[in-house]
């Protein structure tokens, strides 16, 4: 039985249909929706050489996932969910917090990749499904 299950979203329709489906498929299961910072972010750009940048980087990507956690909220105002936040790649934040928090399930989108484009870049999805400790459905 699904008791917890973790959605991360980024704001893509991809992730929005992930959490669509987590609420229809697991109405009784406490849902925590994540937003990961994406570290890589913070290293570029002409900014990067000024010493308070990294701090507003920072505060601009917490804005970005509280927005993202607001608009969850709009979309599904009678659904209940927890919303965390974490700095980390995104494959590995979200497998490292599904472990740490000992989640039953992951639902995720996918960005549809498909043919040469998904065997060169890869994807978020493909690595989470690989490496996460739990069942990943991925929404497409």
């Amino acid at each position: 039985m699904v008791k917890r299950v973790l959605v991360p979203i980024d704001g893509s329709e991809q992730a929005w249909d992930a959490l669509d489906h987590a609420m229809a498929e697991y109405p009784n299961a406490d849902v925590t929706l994540l937003y990961v910072i994406n570290p890589v972010g913070a290293g570029s750009g002409a900014q990067v050489g000024d010493v308070s940048y990294g701090e507003e980087w920072y505060e601009a990507s917490k804005a970005r996932a509280d927005g993202l956690f607001e608009a969850a909220h709009e979309r599904l105002p009678d659904g209940t969910f927890a919303t965390e936040t974490t700095v980390d790649r995104p494959a590995s934040g979200i497998v490292s917090f599904a472990e740490d928090e000992a989640f039953d399930a992951i639902v995720m989108g996918s960005h549809g990749r498909d043919g040469v484009s998904r065997i060169l870049l890869g994807s978020v999805a493909e690595t989470v499904v690989r490496r996460s400790p739990v069942p990943v459905t991925v929404v497409r």
